[in-house]
């Protein structure tokens, strides 16, 4: 049904929609610009704020490229491989195969939101390979269960401000989890997501005669193992022993086990890629299979690498400039106590389309619209979890984080994003108004 409304849309972003590396320079123009006009930064001050900011996303660029790699390494083990194709044995038609991805995709970004990229995007591939269905709306399913990681275990908000010592612990002391993460209203909205998001993403599908197949084979071929080569030399029979690669990934194992269960450290993202890289390890067995899945991974981290740095730039003239602060207060002047929640859901949504990144985010809104908050009598908890929702909502949109499911998937943003923004209307009305009205 939503295919009729998606179809000129589809046609629309395919058409004028450019390379995500071209829309963050144009959105790089459009800061510097709004920054020169309506904040007390010069051209020069921005020009500066902006190159000075371009590399402090560094480690966390780093990070996702990471996350990238590990996810796919770990993937193409044998043994996961027979795992999703067994869950995706299960989907015996596109709206069952479209159905499961939603909420798989969706039940791993609650866990953490770097472990769903990665295996939404994954999965995606796996039911590909067993069934015909439009792989568009299928990646795309896969990318809009993203859109619950900041209402799951690893929001950045929620988890801020539960923690001893934030950098706004004097204006609004300790929040506890009980009262964000798992207070009814979020629970509500995690379950509505659960609910609702499936049944847009079945409505989206085209007609059969319309579905846009990938070619099966092509999903296959990066999976391919390295050709048989006599082990002539003892590097090469270095290379292709089991003995060192299980070693090392036993001892990683081992390690997490203590991280997780005797320090009792819970996922981060630093923690999701080592469980990644030495699972990957241990079960490629040979250093020969892990660098050979390594090849095939790094081809699909170019986008991440070069755009990065620029996103970094952007979010520095938000931030030095006042741009950020300005269109929060912006929304913050027309709220009332009931309607703040709704009007913070708003701006941090259009806040994530310049800066996107939940804590770097939060560090911005919560001075605006904490005291905001305190003063019209708000619900904090609700106010704060608005903040964490609006910047988790835009992302559905934003080509930042679609990066490395597309790497993944081998799609060009274009192919996705005339279905993910139907995603976003219809996700929208529905968090805007639990978060006003429940």
């Amino acid at each position: 049904m939503l295919y009729r409304i998606t179809r000129p849309l589809t046609h629309l972003v395919e058409r004028y929609l450019p390379d995500p590396y071209v829309f963050v320079l144009i959105l790089t123009l459009i800061v510097l610009t709004l920054a020169s006009t309506v904040t007390p930064f010069t051209p020069i001050d921005a020009i500066n704020a902006w190159g000075q900011g371009f590399w402090t996303l560094l480690t966390f660029s780093m990070q996702m490229l990471l996350i990238l790699v590990s996810g796919y390494m770990l993937a193409s083990t044998p043994i996961c491989i027979a795992v999703l194709d067994k869950l995706a044995q299960q989907a015996k038609t596109p709206a069952l195969a479209i159905t499961l991805i939603s909420l798989v995709s969706m039940l791993a970004s609650w866990i953490n939101w770097g472990f769903g990229l990665v295996i939404g995007a994954l999965f995606a591939k796996a039911l590909a390979k067993r069934i015909d269905v439009d792989y568009r709306v299928l990646v795309a399913s896969a990318y809009s269960g993203f859109i619950v990681w900041h209402g799951g275990l690893s929001g950045s908000v929620p988890l801020t401000i539960a923690t001893q010592n934030h950098f706004a612990t004097q204006t609004i002391g300790l929040i506890s989890t009980t009262d964000t993460l798992f207070a009814p209203f979020n629970l509500i909205l995690l379950g509505a997501m659960l609910i609702i998001l499936p049944v847009v993403n079945v409505l989206l599908l085209p007609p059969n005669s319309k579905h846009v197949l990938i070619d099966k084979a092509k999903l296959q071929e990066n999976d391919k193992p390295l050709p048989n080569t006599l082990l002539n030399t003892p590097a090469q029979k270095l290379e292709q022993n089991t003995w060192l690669g299980t070693s090392i990934g036993l001892l990683g194992c081992i390690y997490l086990v203590s991280y997780f269960f005797i320090q009792n450290k819970g996922l981060n993202l630093n923690s999701v890629i080592s469980v990644f890289l030495f699972l990957a390890i241990l079960l490629h067995k040979t250093p020969a299979n892990l660098l050979n899945s390594l090849q095939n991974a790094i081809q699909g981290g170019a986008g991440i690498i070069i755009q990065f740095p620029f996103y970094a730039g952007i979010m520095a003239i938000m931030i030095d400039s006042g741009l950020a602060q300005q269109i929060s207060s912006a929304f913050v002047k027309i709220s009332t106590a009931e309607s703040l929640p709704f009007w913070s859901f708003i701006s941090a949504g259009l806040v994530n389309i310049f800066i996107p990144s939940g804590g770097g985010q939060w560090a911005i809104q919560a001075p605006v619209v904490l005291p905001a908050a305190m003063e019209l009598g708000a619900d904090l908890p609700r106010v704060a979890m608005a903040v964490a929702w609006g910047d988790a909502w835009t992302n559905l949109i934003q080509p930042f984080w679609a990066l490395p499911v597309l790497a993944i998937a081998g799609l060009k943003a274009k192919d996705i994003m005339g279905f993910c923004f139907i995603q976003l209307l219809v996700s929208g009305c529905i968090i805007a108004a639990i978060l006003t009205w429940l």
